[in-house]
Order: structure tokens, then C-alpha cells, then sequence
């Protein structure tokens, strides 16, 4: 078949919310999945009043950032505060294969939604839960933010400059990190269905997914006893130096410059035209116990330079380094065109926006990239089409805002 999709024919539900939660959807639309995130109006998502606005006019339809971090999801829209909500959202699920949700433990048991009814309604289900600490242990009740998840994990006592306070990752780059490192987790979960026949339920604790961006320190913790703290501009481990960032010309420009060996901090001393100074640094020792004064003078001499020609120069030399790319960078930057990272698209209100393309790319396949759903966009499909509901049945529910 031309242009299949790896999880064509697999429906996914999606109760996920806020950011996590949907881009799991978004990661699944992206291999083929049909997925249909359940919201409603009674309850609007927090990420659907996010700014920016489409046309720059606020409202839970136009939010630019809620659409691109729900690309590829479907919506229905369902006030599951109502028994017939539920028994709708329930008919909706026996003709699914994947349930996700990112609530608290307990909640969808509550809804009558937890694992052992969804299996009544459909034998092989796979239900993907992902609480903030997993569905059981001291912390099954914890409530977080992405903030929050970086602090449980460790990763913002890693993160601020050397003998200062921690500094905080303040966005919250877990969700997204979880959300992709889930969707995988449930092609695990599809794959064992289709060799055994059984769905099943997925513990997946969004704090140990997280940790796993602290590994190097929980090993040098481990083997050596030392605790890792804030180390600026420094290798969190000491096995390179350089390895930080330094100052280029022009406002608030930047290039990363890692060395890894004394092969490569020679080619960086044959780049800056081998200056006196850095006969002190020959060896990695040397660079090591000697850090500020190595910074001090690499920082003089990037600082004349441009960073992507410098970082083009180190590159063809061996050096690692690149450019520090900012935000306002990233739409331009000829690697993301090329790749088609960031995506231009028509929104069904009628304006253009730019979405995130897709960062999962087959060879074989290439998988149809659309905006953040209207609330409720799939009512009519999934309700009157898969669901087979009569228009007068339909209208009545839209009308008692059940369906809504």
C-alpha cells in the first residue's frame, strides 16, 4: 500500500492532557495512529489558553503553542461529569486498541475507566498510564508540574553556576521528553500484543523516565561517592576540557566547544593559531586544574569571531563545537529547512501557523502533520460514523451538552 504508516489501522483515546499526555497522541499520529484526545468545554485544557493567538484573538481554538504541542491529535468533545458521557466515551473505547491518560492514580478508576473494566469492554486493550511518580509507592499521590518532575529526579540540583544555587530548568522539558519516550512504550506494548494476543497496563512513571537525564551523576555517586552539584561552564564529570560555552561576536552570540582528547585540544590550539598561553594546557590534567584560566583564554579569542563560521572552522579541524542557536535562530537555520523540522500549515479557522514537523522520519512512509484539534472537530466522525449514532440522537446529546 503507497505511503502506509507503520500504526495505520491501530485508534488510540487519549485523556492526556496538558502537555505530556498529548504528545504521546502527537508522537502516534506521527507513525499512522488514529487518536482522538477526549476534552471538553466544561473543562478547557490550560494549554488552550496559552499565548500566542492565532490572528492575535484569544480563545481555547487559537492558541498557537496549544497547537503545535497537540499536532496530530484528534478531539472529541465529552463532559464526563455526565453518566452518558461516560457511556459514550466507553462505546468509543471497545472500538480503540490504546487508552492513554496522565492522570493521578485512582482517577480513572473513579470514572469507571480503570483496567479491569476497560478489558470487559475490550479484551486486548493496552491502558498507558503515566503519573507523575507511577501507580504505586510514597510518592503515587504526588502532584507536579514539569518543575516539579526535575527537582524529584535531581536534575535542578545539576543545573546553576559553580559554588553558587541551584538554578532551576523552569520549562517543562520533561513533558515532551515523557511524552515521546511513551509513545515508544506503547509500540513495546502494540508489538507484544501482536505476538501474544494481550494487551495489557503500563506503568509508566514520568519521574523515572526523567531520571534517566541524570544517569552519569547517579553512576559517579555510585563508583565514586561524589555528589554532583552546579557546575557552569564546566563537563559535570570532569572528562573533557574544554566543555562549556563561550562569547562570539555580535549580541548575545555564543559556540559550544567540547574536547575530548589531546588530539583535538591540539587542533584547537592549531585553530587559534597556537598562541603562548596554551603550551600550559597540553595535557588534560593540566586543562583541568587549571579551568578558569583555559576559559579566560579561549573566551578572548572566540569573542572576535563569528559562531557559525568559527564553528564550521573547528568542525572541519575535529573540534566539536556549534553554534548556540536561540529561539528566533531555529526557524531559520538551513538544517532545520532542509529536514523540514518546523512546518508550515492552514489552520481549519483559516489562518497559517508554523508547527513542529515531524521528528520521527521512515524512509518508507511519510506521515500527514496537522495542527492542534478545534475542540470537538471529531464529534461527528466518531459519534455518528464509528459509533453508527442517529443524527436526532446526536443533536439531542450536542443540545443536553453531554456531548460538549
Amino acid at each position: 500500500m503507497a505511503n502506509a504508516q507503520p500504526l495505520q489501522g491501530i485508534r488510540v483515546v487519549n485523556f492526556g492532557w496538558v502537555w505530556a499526555g498529548p504528545v504521546v497522541g502527537q508522537t502516534l499520529a506521527m507513525l499512522g495512529a488514529e487518536v482522538f484526545k477526549v476534552e471538553s468545554q466544561a473543562r478547557v485544557d490550560m494549554t488552550r489558553n496559552l499565548p500566542p493567538f492565532g490572528e492575535g484573538k484569544p480563545g481555547p481554538n487559537r492558541s498557537l503553542s496549544n497547537h503545535a504541542c497537540w499536532a496530530g491529535n484528534g478531539s472529541i468533545a465529552l463532559n464526563l461529569k455526565e453518566a452518558e458521557a461516560l457511556e459514550l466515551v466507553r462505546r468509543v473505547i471497545a472500538e480503540a486498541d490504546v487508552v492513554v491518560e496522565n492522570f493521578g492514580p485512582g482517577v480513572m478508576e473513579r470514572l469507571g475507566l480503570g483496567y479491569a473494566e476497560l478489558r470487559g469492554l475490550k479484551e486486548d486493550i493496552i491502558l498507558f498510564s503515566m503519573p507523575a511518580a507511577g501507580l504505586h509507592g510514597p510518592l503515587e499521590h504526588v502532584r507536579t508540574y514539569g518543575l516539579s518532575l526535575t527537582s524529584l529526579t535531581g536534575l535542578d540540583s545539576l543545573v546553576g553556576y559553580k559554588g553558587g544555587d541551584p538554578i532551576p530548568v523552569e520549562n517543562a522539558f520533561s513533558d515532551p521528553y515523557a511524552g515521546i519516550m511513551g509513545a515508544f512504550a506503547i509500540v513495546t506494548a502494540l508489538h507484544h500484543r501482536r505476538n501474544t494476543g494481550q494487551g495489557q497496563h503500563v506503568d509508566f512513571s514520568q519521574q523515572e523516565v526523567v531520571m534517566q537525564m541524570v544517569g552519569p551523576a547517579y553512576m559517579d555517586y555510585a563508583f565514586n561517592g561524589r555528589v554532583g552539584g552546579p557546575k557552569s561552564n564546566e563537563h559535570p564529570l570532569a572528562a573533557m576540557a574544554p566543555h562549556g560555552v563561550f562569547r562570539c561576536k555580535g549580541d548575545d552570540r555564543w559556540i559550544s566547544i567540547a574536547v575530548g582528547s589531546d588530539a583535538e585540544w591540539q587542533a584547537l590550539v592549531d585553530a587559534m593559531g597556537k598562541p603562548a598561553w596554551t603550551t600550559d594546557f597540553s595535557t588534560a590534567s593540566a586543562r583541568l586544574a587549571n579551568i578558569d584560566a583555559l576559559h579566560f583564554g579561549i573566551g578572548e579569542w572566540t569573542a572576535q569571531s563569528d559562531d557559525r563560521e568559527l564553528a564550521a572552522l573547528l568542525q572541519q579541524r575535529g573540534v566539536a563545537a556549534a553554534p548556540v542557536l536561540n529561539v528566533a535562530d531555529l526557524l531559520h537555520d538551513p538544517h532545520y529547512k532542509a529536514r523540514g523540522t518546523y512546518i508550515e500549515v492552514e489552520h481549519p479557522l483559516g489562518f497559517r501557523e508554523t508547527i513542529y514537523g515531524a521528528y520521527v522520519k521512515l524512509s518508507r512512509s511519510a506521515p500527514d502533520v496537522r495542527p492542534g484539534p478545534l475542540i470537538g472537530q471529531d464529534n461527528e466522525r466518531v459519534f455518528k460514523g464509528i459509533l453508527g449514532m442517529k443524527d436526532d440522537e446526536y443533536a439531542d446529546l450536542v443540545k443536553r451538552k453531554v456531548i460538549y
